[in-house]
């Protein structure tokens, strides 16, 4: 068994430790334990007004991802040293870009502008590059708001690259799946995760039981529509026959057939909907986005 840094006896002693030191209101603290799990701050420091962070040494970029997330006016409070002991500082992250974590130890982060929830459809200029700027956010919205993540959800997502990205910050606590069968995706892929600082994304190339067999098991999960998908959606079911499954396509004769595909194997209840969105262009003319089709359903029963 795995040893673990930060016992119930230390996390109560940080906690003290600023209960001391700190002008914070104690029931405002959301504790995480970054060493345990793979667990993203950012997102979490975004929704809630304290985070007490339980950090590993060895950390040099940490205070940069969250300055370039936009969390440059979050006060940190933390001390120099590995134990709860001694004097106690507190700077904003702007200006503290250039630190990194040289100890393993609590730091108590104070986000004035947290939000309570997760705000959908990140603009697509936020993504470094490859496929995750292709898909519009009105579109990755609605998207999302019928995958129904919750924070510890693990989400298998298939070459839907920004879908990954965004679902990462909304199961801040659970993991992402990203299965992207291209070289070029899969780098681009990592790129954003680096860049967003994202610790609960694991990038595979293909969907099949050996590749899925150490992983948690998925209870939701987003397709684009390919000549692959039955035989992902076949073993997604197999793994979890109750997961939640969206599809994504473009083409308007496999939206026909979704419906009939999916009740094979259980789901009964899909929903397709279409979504059309149109942009007033710099010419007073608007713009008409593709319009993809988004179908969506769980089996309600065990079939597989």
């Amino acid at each position: 068994m795995e040893k673990q840094l930060f016992t119930n006896e230390i996390i109560l002693s940080w906690l003290q430790y600023f209960a001391e030191n700190t002008p914070v209101d104690l029931e405002q603290i959301k504790m995480m334990d970054i060493t345990k799990r793979n667990k993203n701050l950012i997102p979490t420091v975004e929704s809630h007004k304290a985070v007490l962070a339980f950090m590993e040494a060895g950390d040099p970029e940490i205070f940069y991802h969250m300055w370039n997330a936009g969390l440059g006016d979050c006060e940190v409070w933390y001390n120099e040293g590995s134990e709860p002991t001694g004097e106690i500082k507190h700077d904003k992250v702007s200006d503290m870009i250039n630190r990194g974590i040289n100890e393993s130890a609590g730091m108590l982060v104070v986000n004035p502008n947290a939000r309570n929830t997760y705000k959908l459809g990140l603009d697509s200029l936020n993504f470094r590059q490859g496929s995750s700027r292709r898909m519009g956010s009105e579109i990755r919205s609605v998207i999302l708001s019928k995958m129904h993540i919750s924070h510890e959800d693990t989400v298998c997502v298939i070459n839907g690259e920004s879908i990954a990205l965004e679902a990462a910050f909304m199961a801040s606590e659970g993991t992402v799946i990203a299965v992207e069968y291209n070289q070029k995706e899969r780098d681009a892929m990592e790129d954003n995760i680096g860049y967003f600082d994202l610790r609960n994304v694991t990038v595979i190339d293909h969907v099949d039981e050996e590749a899925l067999k150490d992983m948690p098991v998925p209870s939701v999960a987003f397709l684009v529509a390919s000549a692959s998908m039955e035989q992902e959606i076949e073993c997604l079911l197999k793994l979890n026959p109750l997961i939640n499954i969206v599809v994504y396509t473009l083409d308007f004769v496999v939206a026909g057939n979704m419906c009939s595909l999916l009740e094979r194997y259980g789901i009964k209840e899909a929903e397709v909907i279409q979504i059309a969105v149109s942009k007033l262009g710099p010419k007073n003319a608007f713009d008409l986005q593709p319009a993809p089709w988004i179908i969506s359903g769980k089996a309600e029963t065990k079939n597989i």
